[in-house]
């Protein structure tokens, strides 16, 4: 991966700043007027809000087992998850408002704290603000690796803008159903949406790449988060990532599905997964030969 100049990366978060006054930033498509005043689907302004930098060691070890991962979780969402662990953050934007400026000195500070890489949580429909932050602290001395950890409901016209500036792709795969995506998470094409995204962050970073210390410096991980009722369709995601992307993918198998925000009144999603519904997933995981990667341990066992 060639880097792009800092210089670049504002140039581009300029260009996509300007796209704000009819945003289509993602898949949504909502067309709203950011920069006058509008929100759009995703409940976010021109201005970017965050809920929290800090380090964190709860991300897959190659992100957080060093010095711990700078992350920063941006407020708001394109998606409505009905189960959404972080709904306050997410659905209801708690947060606050950060200008450019300060969204580089969170990264340079995060450095300066010692951890490996700046991670940006939920970053898609702040992006433009992102990049422009991002050059400046780059000019200013950030030289960490970046990680752009995603709901993998992206557009691949703006992945592309992001070529030699990610880092590290940490991203979802949550239905192998349009349908499903469409009940649970307000999305359309789903599916489609996904894997193209899935390929064009792979032809940009390809497989995971660890230093010595065995700490991720480039590289795509996919999260499968396993829910209730097999509505995730981990066979079909497995199949798809070993058969059409690499059987050399690091995937990240987790079981920590708990029933949280809209999820108490849905019959399906109101409860926690069982054993059985997670050695499928992980069943799935090795008929389709995938071998690198973390499954998470189920902490809260239900028969």
């Amino acid at each position: 991966m060639t880097a792009v100049s800092p210089e670049e990366i504002i140039a581009r978060g300029d260009r996509l700043y300007d796209t704000l006054n009819d945003c289509h930033l993602c898949p949504m498509d909502c067309g709203a007027n950011r920069l006058a005043g509008e929100t759009g689907n995703c409940g976010a302004g021109a201005v970017t809000r965050v809920a929290s930098h800090n380090l964190h060691f709860g991300e897959e070890p190659p992100l957080s087992g060093g010095g711990g991962s700078g992350t920063i979780f941006l407020s708001h969402c394109p998606l409505n998850c009905r189960y959404c662990q972080n709904y306050p953050i997410s659905q209801y934007g708690n947060g606050a408002d950060a200008t450019v400026r300060e969204l580089g000195e969170m990264m340079l500070k995060l450095q300066s704290r010692g951890v490996d890489n700046i991670n940006f949580v939920t970053p898609d429909h702040m992006l433009p603000m992102i990049l422009q932050a991002l050059g400046r602290a780059r000019l200013d001395g950030l030289c960490l690796p970046i990680v752009f950890n995603c709901s993998g409901y992206e557009k691949v016209e703006i992945l592309k803008e992001l070529e030699g500036i990610i880092d590290i792709y940490l991203v979802d795969m949550r239905y192998n159903d349009d349908q499903i995506a469409l009940k649970y998470s307000g999305c359309k094409d789903y599916v489609k949406t996904n894997r193209a995204a899935i390929r064009e962050m792979y032809r940009q970073v390809g497989n995971l790449r660890l230093d010595d210390r065995e700490l991720a410096v480039s590289g795509v991980m996919v999260r499968h988060l396993v829910l209730p009722g097999g509505l995730s369709g981990s066979e079909g995601i497995f199949e798809f990532l070993g058969g059409e992307i690499s059987r050399g993918i690091y995937i990240s198998l987790m079981s920590q599905y708990f029933p949280a925000y809209k999820a108490a009144d849905d019959p399906t999603l109101n409860r926690r997964i069982t054993p059985n519904e997670f050695r499928v997933a992980v069943d799935a995981f090795n008929e389709a030969g995938l071998h690198n990667g973390y499954i998470q341990e189920m902490i809260h066992e239900q028969i």
